[in-house]
């Protein structure tokens, strides 16, 4: 599959003020820290990684919906970072965005057919009565009957809600979607309906989905690929049978463990009997040097404090961050 978005060297740092009246100090907060990544079209990359992370902070960094720090953006073949603001506008037809929580992302004071029409009538792709046609077939798509256009987010439970803002978001056929925990305000059984949804969707209108979640059994349903976050650090990506199956870094070995089992049979290569993580995420105002994970490691070594490790490849498009493993001999 063609690369559809690519990432280099992407930062993004806030300037933190502390201290009294006379004596402020600024610090900045490491929010994401130069990751690297690749999103390829079609596919659904996971993202996943403990909350404060940068998960969410790097999604909207890649469709430039905050500015970087540092580093690109590549999509479509187009260098975004650095666009002006006529010919962002024009290349954010292709990229959107589903936020996490269903009701604060849609305008309470706005009509279903106003807020998913109002992308049509910004972008000028249509005018107004073929906006109403189009917001019909929308609605049809996520499973939401006409009549539901002419009502408010109020009058909808969670789910439904969540199925306006996805129609809001396909409504100008984007090629890319970032999915910021779309399912985690919704009750379970919501979750695997929107879950089938986006599934569905991304067949029949080829979309490339970024899948940002802390719900591991979820991106494992749905994801490609999966992407591990730490501190604003990348620390392991691969696809997603083998990361499941054989987890390298040892965050990805803890967090897999976490995930709860129903029957014993259930446990692979005993991730499910390695003990929890002891502290807690340090603070991004002052990152540990070297690498990050290693203050919480169970495997540190003196070398992790003093120098940060390189992503090294260990095995085909299985990619990890930690000192433990050497390069693929067969690379």
């Amino acid at each position: 599959m063609p690369t559809l978005l690519q990432a280099i060297s992407l930062t993004k740092h806030y300037n933190v003020e502390s201290g009294g009246l006379f004596r402020r100090t600024r610090t900045a907060l490491h929010a994401v820290d130069g990751v690297d990544l690749t999103i390829k079209a079609g596919e659904t990359l996971g993202l996943v990684g403990e909350s404060g992370c940068g998960k969410s902070t790097l999604g909207r960094l890649l469709i430039r919906l905050i500015p970087a720090t540092g580093g690109q953006v590549t999509f479509d073949g187009q260098e975004i970072t650095r666009l002006g603001a006529k010919a962002l506008r024009a290349a954010r037809r292709s990229m959107q965005i589903v936020f996490q929580d269903p009701f604060g992302a849609l305008n309470p004071r706005m009509s279903v057919e106003d807020t998913i029409m109002e992308p049509l009538l910004i972008h000028g792709v249509v005018k107004a009565v073929a906006a109403r046609e189009a917001v019909t077939a929308m609605l049809d798509k996520v499973g939401l009957p006409a009549s539901a256009r002419y009502r408010f987010p109020h009058e909808f439970s969670g789910g439904q809600r969540q199925r306006i803002g996805i129609a809001r978001a396909l409504i100008l056929r984007p090629k890319f979607v970032v999915l910021d925990e779309p399912v985690s305000a919704l009750d379970v059984s919501v979750q695997a309906q929107i879950v089938n949804l986006l599934t569905d969707l991304q067949a029949e209108l080829g979309l490339t989905y970024l899948f940002i979640a802390h719900d591991l059994g979820v991106v494992k349903h749905i994801s490609t690929r999966v992407a591990v976050m730490y501190l604003g650090k990348v620390v392991e990506i691969a696809d997603k049978r083998p990361l499941y199956a054989r987890p390298l870094h040892p965050y990805t070995q803890a967090l897999l463990a976490s995930v709860p089992v129903t029957h014993p049979s259930q446990r692979k290569r005993g991730l499910a009997r390695k003990p929890p993580l002891t502290g807690d995420i340090p603070t991004a105002l002052a990152p540990p040097p070297g690498c990050r994970f290693h203050t919480r490691c169970p495997h540190v070594m003196p070398i992790c404090s003093a120098q940060e490790p390189a992503v090294r490849r260990s095995g085909p498009a299985h990619f990890v961050a930690c000192h433990l493993i050497t390069a693929d001999q067969d690379t």
